[in-house]
């Protein structure tokens, strides 16, 4: 008959710190099972091992409610050679892969479990699994496994089964059928039947110690069946129903209890556990009374689960869980009116409440946004098996007696604590004349479960104390206790560590003020137990650090402590050289987070002993310290701007050599709104790039401009050649091809200078019968200036022409130009000529243009004139000729010559058409 198959994980490709894929060989309500590390490779594997070589009938997988893979393969193997890895793929048989849900529909709410049924032989099963489900609870995109369990038989009983069956499937052909009837379908007769004890559910929802009863009660049931017991038997199916009943309800407790202590809700676990321990009681006391329950089924047996807490309801062994299997029906029973249990004298009956959740395919689970930790509990924190030793003795904690170890187990002080030593009542002794020495003993055992309820009984006591107690007494009990907390501040165990939180805050907050204690009693407590807490903070467990930092905050912000100004002074005291790295961190966080709080007004922090204390941490040898220096840096200088300067080195190029005093200096230039020394950079070097880009467009466009020039220049040539007037060439002794050389076509000048970089820079600068337009920087001839400005331009829609004048007039001033009529009227083209520079009027053609821009008794506004006199040789009567044939007959007006900013405008071939 198949049964549950034990195995072992040999190996995983990876898992989060707290959550090892060996989780998954235990069962129980409370197991947090294998997750996969955080941004993980897919897909990750799981070999897990038999205990023996067996024929699989079927696997059973509980996913997690929202790490969910989206479909996971299975393979089997014989064996695997003594080296685990690398693991190759042709030594593991293919069976096939399920798809998972991806559990939108519950909204994550429900872990789903998944059945699979199989026919394989082997002793190695390996998982993989592939890329999760997207969801916005997975934000690591992991995978995760809560439990997996294994059903089968011995594979060499299952071969015996098969010869079995072969032989009586041809016995009833021949009609030798020897069985009786009456007995088949029941499960003593089926080879394939699976009992529902072995089922995953079963473990997950049940209470171990109950579930470990129930399976010893159904193997006590098949006895009495082959022994024909049958009333016996009957009581026993009974008292199993019954029985699964009561062991889902503890299991539900269990992990109640389990969040309520997560959540720090003490008092609520307190309540479960006395829940649980009454419940448990008396259903073991209703056993009894029938006979069902004895020594042997009391003891743990060998093949229990081993919970994962020793005591469960210990945060010190605890790993931090996502959330468990809660059933849907919450209620909880606060009174014990009526005893659960009822007998009934006629026959068994085991009387339980009503409330039980069947299982489904979807278990359901907690919220599905469990907190998240930061970092995960260090190794010496994880959940430990509990030690069972032989011999059916119950399982014990090494510090505890033989006749202590239930209550232990469950936490309580029914028993007493040890002694205290001589060494403890000296030690103790002001305390154990006030609070009594079995409080101080339960504070100083050995077992930590003595030592938080003595810390809970303390507190009780100190709550009811009454308001008319003399003021000695109370100041006694207080200092008493105040020794007592600042020992359990000390210790290793987080729940003890915690209730001795609890007990301070509560002298802080309610025990002074409601007995009108003075501040001494106050500054008492805070200046006896800040320096211990302050040393937690550097603690190896990352619980017990971010624990005790957070109650610093949180004290300092009380309203009786933050007028004393007492926990400041001890955060600004500078940073021993040889202090651990999470002390440091753990003070520079503190720091930070008040200062923000508390600011520097009245709260114990001063600009002074900030900036001291900040600019010695930048030397600290820890990064993080050093960056959270320059945080709290940058923050002081928010608020006090130029105050901060005093206490750091001049803002020069030595000083910035230093990276961190480089970063305060450009955060300094952030908050005032300078541009930092990277931003000047930057701006600097973009303007250099713009400038090299704009020269190399000039170039360009002034490499295009030439190369138009010199077909205006060919044009001209031709022209001159057609209408007879090759005479001043040859006069000059120059050969026609090489004429229009070194010579500008406008002014007539020649030069040896004027090569393509030289006469762009004459048409630029010099010439002048050449201007620029102040309006678009485009180089045009003087005497096609009015038209450039009216048609060509720019800003041409600013221009407006004069009737009078003829000259282009921005048309804001037109009207007033009009009106005044101060403006020299014009004359017709072909009477004068009309100069847009001197506004006068003189001889019409072309030549003259070249007299009135070029003479000396010309145009007095040409500013270039001055410069082309002085550089001007006197030119040969040939050569005048030649440039007077040359220069105006290419320069009509409408032509222009390009500038580095601009393209080629018109050219003037329509004034070479006209000729």
């Amino acid at each position: 008959m198949p049964h549950k198959i034990g195995f072992v994980v040999v190996s995983s490709s990876g898992h989060e710190d707290g959550f090892s894929a060996r989780e998954l060989m235990i069962h129980a309500p409370t197991v947090s099972g294998w997750r996969s590390p955080r941004f993980c490779q897919f897909p990750q594997e799981i070999v897990l091992q038999m205990v023996e070589r067996c024929r699989i009938r079927k696997l059973q997988l509980l996913a997690h409610q929202y790490m969910i893979s989206s479909k996971i393969e299975f393979y089997i193997s014989e064996s695997l050679p003594e080296y685990f890895a690398p693991y190759q793929a042709e030594r593991f048989r293919r069976l096939g892969y399920v798809s998972l849900c991806d559990n939108e529909k519950t909204g994550c709410k429900a872990r789903e479990l998944k059945s699979v049924y199989v026919d394989a032989v082997g002793q190695f099963l390996k998982l993989i699994f592939h890329q999760n489900h997207a969801n916005k609870y997975n934000i690591y995109n992991q995978v995760a496994l809560v439990a997996i369990n294994i059903i089968g038989d011995p594979a060499d009983f299952s071969d015996e089964s098969n010869t079995a069956s072969r032989e009586k499937l041809i016995d009833h052909y021949l009609g030798h059928n020897s069985e009786d009837p009456a007995l088949e379908g029941t499960y003593t007769r089926r080879s394939d039947y699976i009992s529902p004890l072995d089922d995953l559910a079963f473990d997950m929802y049940q209470d171990p110690e109950v579930a470990q009863i129930i399976r010893k009660l159904d193997e006590r049931k098949r006895e009495a069946v082959q022994k024909e017991c049958y009333d016996y038997a009957k009581k026993l199916k009974q008292a199993i129903a019954d029985l699964q009943k009561v062991g889902e309800r503890l299991g539900r407790y269990e992990v109640e209890k389990r969040c309520a202590v997560e959540k720090e809700d003490y008092d609520l676990a307190k309540e479960k556990k006395q829940q649980m321990e009454q419940y448990r009681a008396e259903v073991y006391e209703q056993l009894e009374l029938h006979s069902l329950l004895d020594a042997e089924l009391m003891r743990r047996p060998l093949d229990l689960p081993l919970r994962p807490l020793a005591r469960s309801g210990s945060p010190r062994h605890q790993k931090p869980m996502p959330s468990l299997p809660q059933l849907e029906e919450r209620g909880t029973e606060n009174q014990f009116a009526e005893p659960f249990l009822q007998e009934k004298p006629s026959s068994y009956s085991l009387t339980v409440s009503p409330q039980h959740s069947a299982v489904d395919q979807l278990l359901p689970a907690t919220d599905p946004h469990p907190k998240i930790n930061a970092e995960s509990l260090p190794y010496d924190e994880r959940p430990l098996p509990a030690i069972r030793k032989h011999h059916g003795e119950a399982v014990v904690e090494p510090e505890m007696s033989d006749a202590d170890i239930s209550d232990a187990r469950r936490g309580g002080l029914s028993g007493e604590p040890e002694p205290l030593t001589e060494k403890a009542l000296r030690e103790a002794s002001s305390a154990i004349d006030v609070l009594g020495e079995t409080l101080v003993a339960g504070a100083y055992s050995k077992t930590w479960s003595y030592r938080e309820d003595a810390l809970l009984a303390l507190y009780k006591k100190l709550m009811e104390m009454p308001v008319g107690t003399p003021k000695e007494d109370l100041k006694n009990t207080l200092r008493a206790s105040i020794f007592l907390i600042r020992r359990a501040i000390k210790d290793i165990v987080t729940s003890v560590f915690q209730a001795s939180l609890k007990l301070l805050k509560m002298i802080i907050t309610q025990y002074i003020p409601k007995h009108k204690l003075s501040k001494l009693e106050t500054a008492h407590c805070v200046e006896r137990t800040i320096p211990v807490l302050l040393t937690r903070t550097g603690d190896s467990s990352a619980r017990l650090r971010v624990t005790a930092a957070n109650f610093i905050q949180e004290m300092a912000l009380f309203k009786e402590v933050k007028s004393l100004q007492i926990i400041p002074s001890y955060l600004v005291q500078p940073l021993k050289t040889n202090s651990s790295v999470h002390l440091a961190m753990s003070q520079m966080g503190l720091l930070a987070r008040l200062l923000k709080d508390l600011g520097t007004g009245s709260s114990g922090f001063t600009i002074d002993n900030v900036m001291k204390f900040s600019v010695s941490s930048l030397e600290h040898r820890v990064y993080e310290v050093r960056e959270t220096a320059v945080r709290i840096i940058l923050d002081m200088y928010r608020q006090h701007q130029a105050s901060i300067l005093e206490y750091l080195p001049p803002d020069d190029s030595n000083t910035r050599k230093n990276i961190l005093y480089k970063t305060i200096f450009e955060g300094f230039a952030k908050i005032d709104g300078r541009p930092t020394d990277a931003e000047m950079r930057a701006r600097r070097k973009a303007a250099t790039e713009e400038a090299e880009k704009q020269k190399k467009e000039e170039i360009k466009a002034l490499q295009g401009q030439l190369a138009a020039l010199k077909d205006i220049q060919a044009e001209v040539q031709v022209g001159n050649i057609q209408g007879g007037k090759a005479a001043p060439a040859e006069a000059l002794g120059i050969p026609d091809e090489h004429y229009l050389d070194n010579l500008c076509i406008f002014c007539g000048e020649r030069s040896e200078s004027f090569t393509e970089e030289g006469l762009d820079l004459h048409y630029w600068k010099h010439c002048l019968m050449l201007t620029r337009c102040d309006h678009c920087k485009q180089v045009v001839e003087i005497s096609s200036l009015t038209e450039h400005l009216l048609t060509e331009c720019d800003k041409k829609d600013g221009f407006g022409k004069c009737y009078r004048c003829s000259e282009a007039v921005f048309k804001e001033e037109l009207p007033r130009h009009i009106k005044n009529k101060e403006c020299n009227p014009a004359k017709p083209e072909k009477l004068a000529n009309r100069c847009p520079l001197c506004h006068e009027n003189f001889s019409p053609g072309e030549e003259a243009w070249k007299a009135h821009l070029m003479g000396p008794a010309g145009c007095t506004m040409n500013l270039r004139k001055t410069h082309i006199l002085q550089k001007a040789p006197a030119l040969q009567p040939g050569k005048s000729s030649a440039v007077a044939a040359s220069g105006p007959s290419g320069s009509k007006a409408g032509s222009k010559i390009p500038t580095p900013k601009g393209g080629l405008s018109k050219s003037s071939s329509r004034t070479h058409a006209r000729r």
